[in-house]
């Protein structure tokens, strides 16, 4: 078997059915999928046993990094043994190149790369190119531009113990794959020359590889804590692939470039024609220093521009993305199983990429900031998508239109092997004797009932402005009272959250934000104030993904307030009265009482207090001392960067985040400040 799952849980519920239907249809080569999937009845669960069965790799799509996250720890623990990456955007913050005509004003492209996730994505491309047990868990970056498979794979350099190499070879043959020499501390992507050894630390790693050398013949290969200079194992070889996606070889480079070039001259006599002689000088200038650049050194900012010329495509052919690393036949068709995680939300994603980057990217060349060829560095049109993702399985609660009229199969998981049976829904008006406020009061009302049982209640208004207005109201009645939306920090929230479950807070007000992602089983109630209000925010999607929060508790209740009964909310109730339906009549053959879930409240600083508890060779305590010592505090932040690296391989980005901060804060005392 390619994959070997380890769960002390067995399928239970309607999963044994739901895996059996998947693995059927995706044998009798069903193309399209979809598993319509209740909250909290172990989808992830299901989609591990089906991976297991069909034993190929496998790629999980999310539309956040944050559920890509969960997603890809599930999965490892799932797979302890197996290849499981995360692969999204590696920009921190990005704002893409663009020029605004009516203003003339030129906004440059301005990115902060965050150097673990993209060693996450080199890890992610060379798992696929080197082994069979892989699943990737992906944002919809995976359909944007990627560097070409065949030149990453064979540009890769393969050192062994005996072979006859010498250190100089070896350092060149890493400089053309873009690794930067350092006589400072080892990063990722980076190599220094100590005596008769090389010290590397492949793109993909965080740890370090030291290649001895007697003569002109590897002598050993060693793999080194680069924190603690530990030596963790001796290998007969190791393999170190490109620090860089986009590459080209000696030929085809030389090849590319004579194809800028006569492209740079027609585009520039096309805009000459046009009567714009600064566009055409504008491009001329840009274009020349990126040809120099890419000369010199192989390499220039924004070179994933020249993705066409330097991958050898036609104009309007479609860029490589993560999809072009995954196996296919040897009649060139996808040979991997596409996992497409909250549907309803990803599959619009994944539409709507492509044109908004067409926009501006016609814009920047019409302006003299681009060659038309720059058009071409673009994702994936969605039919281009489905054309390169072969078999799928549409995973959501609420299918949206395209699951439902394009699947070949609809198989559902509605029934909680807890016993956890949907909420009771009640329809309240939103008036009293007329009065608008009669839905706030019927709220405190019923809500005051769940906190003196020592429950959480949730509620949901359509705006971030009446969010914040019923958060005060709430304050001023003496409820513990906070709320969330979009305008709230990601670090902020969810010590907002941790808070909320602890009892800090009684009611958490929001917006969009309490619909999906959300695991709170101290919640009991959800209020739905202005139930009856057509927009997204009250569609039967939207309402039965809200209604869905409360599904954890065995006491839980919706109150949906509305003055009339609109066809989301029927069709938003129907569907949860049915699924209620089906989990009592399983509960009473099987006679399971239904039980809260417990889940433990861990806060991201117990995280914290967790790593910086680790015992390491070299740990040193912060004090007023090392602040005034420069080699204890380089020592130190040289701990805090571990410390950091390893909150990353556990998923942890927000712990990550907040070592990264203080890194920052110590490295400007140190004066070596550094992108991280």
């Amino acid at each position: 078997m390619i994959f070997n799952l380890e769960s002390s849980y067995i399928p239970a519920g309607d999963q044994p059915q739901a895996i059996t239907g998947l693995v059927d249809g995706l044998k009798k080569d069903l193309q399209k999928q979809t598993l319509l999937g209740a909250t909290g009845t172990g989808k992830t669960f299901t989609m591990a046993n089906v991976i297991t069965q069909i034993e190929k790799p496998t790629l999980v799509i999310a539309h956040n990094k944050t559920l890509a996250a969960q997603l890809a720890q599930e999965f490892r623990e799932f797979f302890p043994t197996h290849a499981v990456h995360y692969f999204v955007s590696y920009y921190d913050y990005y704002q893409p190149e663009a020029y605004m005509p009516i203003t003339d004003t030129y906004i440059e492209k301005d990115a902060s790369i965050n150097e673990e996730i993209d060693r996450l994505r080199h890890a992610s491309t060379q798992a696929l190119l080197t082994r069979k047990d892989v699943i990737i868990v992906a944002s919809v970056s995976c359909i944007y531009g990627l560097g070409s498979p065949e030149e990453y794979k064979d540009s890769h350099l393969l050192l062994q113990v005996g072979q006859k190499i010498s250190k100089r070879e070896v350092m060149e043959k890493l400089v053309k794959v873009h690794y930067e020499r350092t006589n400072a501390d080892l990063s990722s992507g980076t190599f220094r020359s100590l005596g008769n050894k090389v010290e590397i630390v492949p793109v993909s790693e965080t740890t370090m590889r030291v290649i001895s050398f007697t003569g002109d013949v590897i002598e050993s290969i060693t793999v080194v804590d680069v924190v603690s200079s530990r030596i963790m194992e001796t290998v007969s070889e190791c393999f170190i692939f490109p620090a860089k996606h986009f590459l080209t070889d000696g030929a085809k480079k030389e090849k590319a470039l004579i194809s800028i070039q006569q492209e740079l001259e027609e585009q520039i006599q096309y805009l000459k024609d046009q009567g714009l002689n600064l566009e055409a000088e504008r491009i001329q200038r840009r274009t020349t220093y990126d040809l120099a650049m890419i000369r010199e050194v192989g390499y220039c900012s924004g070179i994933e521009n020249y993705s066409r010329h330097l991958s050898g495509k036609n104009a309007g052919d479609p860029p490589e993305t993560l999809l072009s690393y995954f196996p296919h036949t040897p009649d060139g068709k996808p040979d991997f199983l596409t996992v497409i995680d909250e549907s309803h939300v990803t599959l619009p994603q994944l539409s709507g990429m492509y044109a908004g980057d067409a926009s501006r990217k016609k814009t920047l060349v019409e302006h003299g900031f681009r060659l038309p060829s720059a058009k071409d560095n673009r994702p994936l049109r969605y039919e281009e998508f489905e054309k390169r993702i072969g078999q799928v399985i549409y995973i959501s609660a609420t299918p949206g239109n395209l699951e439902r009229t394009t699947s070949e199969q609809i198989v559902e998981q509605i029934i909680r092997p807890t016993g956890l049976i949907d909420p009771v829904i009640e329809i309240r008006p939103l008036r009293e004797n007329g009065a608008y406020q009669g839905q706030v009061h019927d709220f405190i009302a019923e809500a005051q009932k769940e906190i003196t049982a020592g429950r959480r209640v949730l509620a949901t208004t359509l705006t971030k402005r009446m969010a914040e207005d019923l958060n005060d109201y709430l304050k001023d009645k003496k409820i513990k009272s906070t709320y969330v939306h979009s305008d709230v920090k990601t670090m902020e929230r969810i010590q907002i959250l941790t808070d909320f479950r602890r009892g800090v807070y009684d009611i958490l007000v929001g917006v969009n934000l309490l619909r999906e992602g959300l695991d709170l089983p101290e919640v009991s109630l959800i209020g739905i104030l202005d139930a009856d209000k057509a927009g997204f925010l009250r569609s039967e999607t939207s309402l039965i993904q809200t209604i869905g929060r409360a599904a954890r508790n065995i006491h839980g209740r919706v109150i949906l307030y509305a003055d009339l009964i609109t066809d989301a909310m029927k069709k938003a109730i129907d569907e949860t009265d049915r699924r209620r339906s089906i989990q009592v009549d399983y509960n009473k053959k099987h006679g399971i009482t239904p039980k809260t879930i417990e889940k433990n409240i861990k806060d991201i600083t117990e995280t914290i207090e967790s790593l910086r508890s680790k015992t390491l060779a070299d740990q040193i305590a912060l004090d007023e001392s090392i602040l005034k010592d420069t080699k204890k505090l380089k020592k130190y932040i040289k701990v805090r960067e571990h410390e950091m690296n390893e909150a990353v391989k556990l998923l942890d980005f927000e712990t990550a985040a907040l070592l990264r901060d203080e890194i920052r804060i110590l490295q400007e005392k140190n004066g070596e400040v550094r992108n991280l």
